[in-house]
């Protein structure tokens, strides 16, 4: 199987740090940290351009050097250079790395001092007094250290966003219900930037008395340790396990706080490059003359990007790949917000695996303030989760169609139907004609290799009655791989048949990803957010798949369901793949309204 970009952004990030552990030139280092980042962002896959013969170097970031490694790790499966600097190093350094508060010097340190390769060992050094005997370390700090361990274990790497951002709405209805006084309170970091996973949560607010948030902050019930207090900055580890860094700013420097803690890195470094052209210097205090001195503040984000004469970039575009170039060129696009959706096709009862009888999951729709949805209870096929038999489906349409007479909002009929191994539908063609929306998904045989997968799924996407595939790459979030199938012919598929794909906002799941999601619009796939709800307090996940559309460049145009009804019904109800003329028009504004 074929390098997957992910692997090869983490390749160059493992060579970035293995290279600041030598004490290499901090050009060298920084240029492979910024080739993973903007790797690791990239919606096409790197394998298929080096097959294709691409000029890899006109990818931001990625010189002659680099793409050479790039073709190499694709060609071979690992990178020479790469290779030679493990060798060079001690066994396990690199793993030292990922526990925070350990440079990579200190990582260092640690091993040929210590002797110490594993994250159970350091814990061992700084619970006996080894650690802290450490030049530049101190008892103090390796305290620290193993505080910051125990809470690394107990979250793991990653926190899936959808633990984590309730997380920071709790802690941050508690901070405003203790502290009245607080001004602005935001999330920053990844979870502002509504990455799928995050790592601490960091939050930025202004107050005329920081002391008494801080305090508040280490006074909430669910705070399990304390690892800063000071008059400016208060880090805890909640019951959850997740780090929680609080920072209170000046009013009138707020904005540049606020935008340089959001980040992401590589967009600050675009920004900090653009920056100096123009004779300034950028920190999160301001932006500084670097002929004068004198340095500006700013009280909010617009007015900082206007300074360098750029638009206010939302957060969820920076990347530091296409965000700053475009917003110079006056393209950023007007991104889909969730009152745009108007509808959910994704929804379950009780009939099958849901928690709640159809009339109140009808109703959780209508509250929504949708104009259409789809019930889509599972297939005879996944026994587990209760799916319908035929007769069981019949019985179900015409409970439906007799509920129509009772509300406005239009109810489509639907099914969640299993994808067989074979790739055959899990009813047969005469039951999925009767339905409106038939949502095609893989639930068993995800060991298949990656081209009896990709067949598998083509050949569903061939059935003219499937209207959409979900969650495409059947992936949980910290629980479950996602299967092997070719993106690119998956993709093409898609639009060959007209068959959209689900974004399905489902936290677990967030399936598509951001990257693929990126991929499908710019090949002209219809998307359609769903939220795969299973209880009537579920439909207002579909925040969470809004997110993954905005951070794929996604307009109201680009997802199917913004669709008014009239348009909506027009598109479900013409045969494939010429339902695609509807969807095209829409886009390009050539659609009835």
């Amino acid at each position: 199987m074929a390098a997957t970009n992910e692997q090869i952004a983490e390749l160059f990030e493992n060579m970035g740090t293995l290279l600041e552990m030598k004490g290499d030139t901090v050009f060298k280092i920084r240029a492979y940290q910024r080739a993973a980042r903007i790797i690791e962002q990239l919606s096409a896959p790197l394998a298929q351009a080096v097959e294709n013969g691409e000029d890899l170097t006109k990818i931001p970031g990625v010189g002659k050097a680099i793409s050479e490694k790039i073709a190499e790790y694709i060609s071979t499966g690992q990178v020479s250079a790469y290779e030679k600097l493990v060798e060079e190093l001690p066994t396990g350094v690199l793993d030292l790395k990922e526990i925070p508060g350990v440079g990579p010097k200190m990582a260092m340190a640690i091993s040929q001092q210590l002797g110490i390769s594993t994250v159970e060992g350091v814990a061992e050094a700084a619970a006996d007094g080894r650690l802290a005997e450490l030049p530049r370390m101190g008892k103090r700090a390796a305290e620290g250290i193993l505080r910051h361990i125990s809470a690394f274990q107990k979250m793991g790497n990653r926190t899936p966003i959808g633990e984590a951002l309730p997380v920071a709405e709790r802690v941050m209805t508690a901070l405003r219900e203790q502290c009245p006084d607080i001004g602005q309170l935001f999330p920053v970091g990844s979870l502002r930037r509504w990455e799928e996973t995050i790592g601490d949560i960091d939050l930025i607010g202004t107050s005329p008395n920081p002391e008494a948030v801080g305090d508040a902050l280490a006074a909430l019930p669910m705070v399990k340790d304390v690892l800063v207090h000071g008059a400016k900055k208060t880090s805890v580890v909640v019951d959850t396990g997740i780090q929680i860094d609080l920072r209170i700013a000046e009013p009138e420097a707020f904005g540049a706080m606020l935008q340089y803690f959001t980040g992401s890195q590589q967009h600050n470094i675009r920004l900090r490059d653009f920056a100096n052209r123009q004779g300034l210097s950028l920190n999160e205090y301001g932006i500084t003359n670097t002929e004068s001195g004198q340095v500006e503040e700013f009280a909010d984000e617009q007015s900082f990007y206007a300074r360098l004469g750029l638009p206010w970039i939302t957060p969820e575009l920076r990347t530091g790949l296409y965000e700053v170039d475009a917003g110079l060129e006056d393209r950023l696009p007007g991104l889909v917000e969730e009152t745009h959706l108007r509808g959910d096709l994704h929804l379950h009862s009780e009939w099958s695996d849901g928690n709640d009888h159809i009339e109140l999951m009808v109703d959780a729709a209508v509250a929504q303030g949708y104009e259409y949805m789809a019930l889509t209870d599972h297939s005879q096929g996944l026994g587990v989760a209760n799916g319908l038999t035929p007769d069981r489906l019949e019985s179900q349409i015409k409970i439906l169609r007799e509920m129509q007479e009772e509300y406005d909002i239009t109810i489509l009929c639907g099914s969640e139907c299993d994808i067989r191994a074979s790739g055959e539908m899990d009813f047969p063609d005469e039951m999925l004609a009767q339905l409106d929306v038939v949502v095609a998904s893989v639930h068993n045989a995800m060991s298949q290799d990656q081209a009896t997968m990709t067949a598998r799924m083509i050949k569903a996407m061939e059935n003219p009655h499937v209207t959409i595939i979900g969650h495409l790459t059947t992936r949980l979030l910290g629980q479950r791989e996602p299967v092997e199938f070719d993106l690119e012919a998956v993709l093409q598929a898609a639009r060959d048949t007209g068959t959209a794909l689900e974004i399905n906002a489902s936290p677990e799941r967030l399936d598509l990803r951001d990257t693929h999601a990126y991929r499908a619009r710019e090949m002209g796939i219809p998307l359609v957010i769903n939220t795969d709800s299973h209880h009537h307090t579920h439909l207002d996940k579909r925040r969470f798949g809004v997110a993954v559309a905005r951070r794929a460049w996604c307009r109201p145009e680009d997802i199917l369901n913004t669709l008014p009804k009239d348009q909506f019904l027009e598109y479900i109800r013409t045969p494939k793949p010429n339902r695609l003329g509807v969807f095209d028009a829409s886009r390009t504004g050539t659609a009835q309204s």
